[in-house]
């Protein structure tokens, strides 16, 4: 793919930012809308019960995507590094070990999970009310996970093949077969919350058939080689994938705590209020994710190429464009929290207005999240593993269980609101502090 190196090295750097970062967000926007649908779907359809119990079984969806994130963004940094160094078959070997992996642990993972299912269902958050739908909706996710770490997977190497566009196609075509099978499920045939599961699989399913005519393009340099699984090649896609893993882990994390937490002071009709809150974060979410997704090729390949202004030039790019957004969606949560909260159904006024509260506080977050996700992958793909790690571990596990530990028994569920956007602040002034102090903006001369 000679054309392909030459547009990375010689290109303008805001054109070949900007051409990975449209097919990313685009495919995300529409993945997230299309996680949005399937609330407003079980929403009106179910009820604000059975979104609840959705919700609480989303960890164990979050679990699977970790994995896929941790060996593919491992693996793939290594891909393009090595894309960089103009080592095609070194390339080659990371893509088929890193597949391999991930289908391997994927499925000794749900076997696992299966045997155990009832119990991980109340860890997780199920009570007497929501126990019957997390399960229905848990047992698809775990007979059927391997499909969505394998359409993960495969969509970061075709990213990092040079085609984000095709990354991007599937993602469209698997949120349109999502919201269409998800209807029909639900509206049609009548299958409740089990629906919904069977739907989410099958459309992912259709991505990855989507993701598997990139090996059949002349120009693809993804082929499925011999490889050997040494401790150290292991050792590596965990360590640089590590970030990526903890912070889906911390998704859940995330969840399972706001969950527990505003079940604690609002009961019930604080988890269906939650699960409103964290389907609009959903989608926010996914568009930081894309940021994070449109840089991590283009860092990984400067890097092997040995380009520093370059990727200096991108990351100061990138992270302008998350503050940015993050921005509007604060104006957004601010001035339209009601709106936002009815397109999800019309619920009973505590359920409602605890929905609208938790939006408003809630998207303050955003002002400095976008920038968080972006220095993440940042760090991740330059193999500073130890800042990424801080970042990730941070943001969604240690400063937000404290304040979900603090706030709520003196502000209730404003407290339960206010813990992400708390921690996001304080993690964005480390990035800075840490970023001053090591001229992380600082082009070279």
């Amino acid at each position: 793919m000679k054309n392909f190196d030459q547009t990375l090295e010689q290109g303008s750097v805001g054109k070949v930012f900007v051409k990975y970062l449209i097919p990313s967000l685009v495919g995300m926007l529409l993945m997230s809308v299309n996680i949005v649908i399937d609330g407003i779907f079980v929403g009106h359809r179910l009820g604000g019960v059975a979104l609840a119990g959705i919700n609480i079984a989303v960890p164990v969806f979050s679990i699977f995507t970790a994995i896929s994130l941790w060996i593919g963004i491992g693996g793939a940094s290594q891909y393009s590094f090595a894309l960089g160094e103009k080592d095609i078959k070194k390339a080659q070997v990371i893509f088929t070990r890193s597949i391999i992996m991930v289908l391997l642990i994927t499925i000794l993972l749900a076997i696992l999970a299966f045997i155990f299912r009832i119990p991980l269902a109340y860890l997780l958050g199920a009570n007497d009310e929501t126990i019957s739908y997390v399960m229905e909706y848990m047992n698809v996710l775990l007979l059927f996970g391997f499909v969505l770490t394998l359409e993960n997977i495969l969509s970061i190497f075709v990213r990092n093949d040079g085609d984000p566009n095709l990354a991007m196609v599937a993602l469209i075509v698997t949120a349109v077969v999502n919201v269409i099978l998800n209807y029909s499920f639900l509206f049609i045939f009548n299958l409740g919350v089990r629906g919904s599961a069977l739907a989410t699989v099958s459309a992912m399913a259709v991505g990855v058939i989507i993701l598997s005519t990139h090996f059949f393009k002349k120009n693809s340099r993804l082929k499925l080689t011999g490889f050997s699984l040494t401790f150290d090649s292991i050792k590596k896609t965990f360590s640089i994938g590590l970030p990526s893993f903890l912070s889906e882990l911390g998704m859940s994390v995330f969840t399972m705590g706001y969950n527990i937490a505003i079940a604690a002071v609002a009961g019930t009709a604080g988890v269906a209020a939650f699960s409103v809150l964290n389907y609009s974060h959903s989608v926010i979410l996914m568009m930081f994710l894309g940021m994070g997704s449109a840089i991590q090729p283009l860092i990984s390949y400067y890097r092997g190429a040995k380009l520093v202004k370059r990727e200096k030039q991108t990351v100061r790019l990138a992270a302008f464009v998350a503050v940015g957004t993050g921005v509007l969606f604060f104006i957004i949560g601010l001035l339209f929290a009601d709106q936002i909260v009815r397109m999800f159904g019309n619920f009973d006024t505590d359920i409602h207005d605890l929905a609208v509260l938790g939006v408003r506080i809630f998207f303050s977050a955003y002002l400095f999240m976008g920038f968080n996700f972006v220095m993440m992958t940042y760090f991740q793909t330059t193999n500073r593993i130890g800042m990424a790690t801080w970042i990730t571990v941070a943001r969604e596990m240690i400063f937000m269980v404290i304040f979900l530990l603090i706030l709520p028994p003196f502000f209730g569920a404003s407290g339960v609101f206010s813990a992400i956007p708390i921690s996001e602040l304080i993690v964005a002034t480390s990035i800075m502090l840490y970023a001053h102090r090591k001229h992380i903006f600082k082009l070279p001369a």
